[in-house]
């Protein structure tokens, strides 16, 4: 094994992130599968610049080194109390500083908990203290089967939590108004800003209600839907609606707006319905 030199060796860091989101557990294991399930879901959202996602598996060291140079960390894990299947626990700050160092494990035995113990054994003055912590209560953790019901609607709570609390702050801003443009062959476009703040996923549902165009963000493609495609470097938007308003002939630029009791894009249609035959 050969040796670099003192000159030209470099000293590598992992890339430091406003948050770190981790999902631990086993993927093969039914319900102990919420934390990396969680992770590809929040993947599909989009990433938005300062965050970063790490699927931590069983893998409870390499989690404690992603640790080093995040700000704040947030950790998903299953946890089996007795407690209703679904019940969420965020574990309380104080309890994190009362952990116990690790001694002991074997490496397929680290659970959260390790990992934040081992993090500030190994990390020492380096390891974040902003760190919350969610626990999901499992129902069954059986070989190859999929989410229980009840942990799946837990899931999608912590979620909103995690993006309300963590990582909204972090995404674009964009104004309750803009405008977006009808082409002729089909396509809505939108601009880059108005495409990352409201549709991070890229997938939509598009439907006609009330002479308005609404455009309802999915959390990503596995839930069907409509894909906004990029369309030039910048990060523009181009979205096929043509079989959306198929009655009508629009072409051009509309004001379009932000309607937050529905969560959807709203765009009032120009056009008018042409006559049927």
């Amino acid at each position: 094994m050969g040796t670099a030199a003192t000159g030209d060796a470099q000293h590598l860091e992992p890339p430091g992130c406003a948050v770190l989101v981790v999902g631990c557990g086993n993927l093969l294991r039914g319900d102990d599968g919420v934390g990396p399930v969680l992770v590809r879901h929040l993947w599909e959202r989009g990433v938005p610049d300062g965050a970063r996602l790490v699927d931590g598996g069983t893998a409870g060291m390499d989690v404690a080194f992603q640790m080093r140079g995040a700000q704040r960390v947030v950790i998903i894990d299953a946890a089996a109390t007795g407690a209703a299947p679904g019940t969420v626990f965020k574990v309380p700050a104080t309890d994190l500083a009362d952990l116990p160092p690790p001694q002991g494990l074997h490496t397929h035995s680290f659970r959260w908990d390790h990992a934040v113990a081992f993090a500030r054994w190994a990390l020492g003055e380096e390891c974040p203290t902003d760190i919350t912590v969610y626990l999901v209560e499992v129902a069954g953790v059986e070989l190859g089967a999929d989410l229980s019901a009840p942990v799946q609607a837990a899931m999608e709570l912590v979620i909103d939590r995690i993006e309300g609390d963590h990582l909204a702050a972090l995404r674009p801003a964009a104004a309750l108004e803009a405008t977006v443009e009808f082409t002729a062959d089909g396509y809505l476009r939108l601009d880059a800003a108005l495409a990352a703040s409201r549709f991070p996923s890229d997938a939509v549902t598009a439907v006609v209600r009330d002479d308005d165009l609404w455009l309802i963000p999915l959390r990503g493609p596995r839930g069907g839907g409509l894909l906004l495609k990029q369309r030039n470097p910048a990060g523009d938007r181009s979205l096929l609606i043509r079989e959306v308003i198929a009655d009508r002939a629009i072409s051009g630029v509309a004001g379009a707006f932000w309607d937050d009791a529905t969560k959807s894009l709203r765009i009032p249609l120009p056009g008018r319905r042409e006559p049927p035959g």
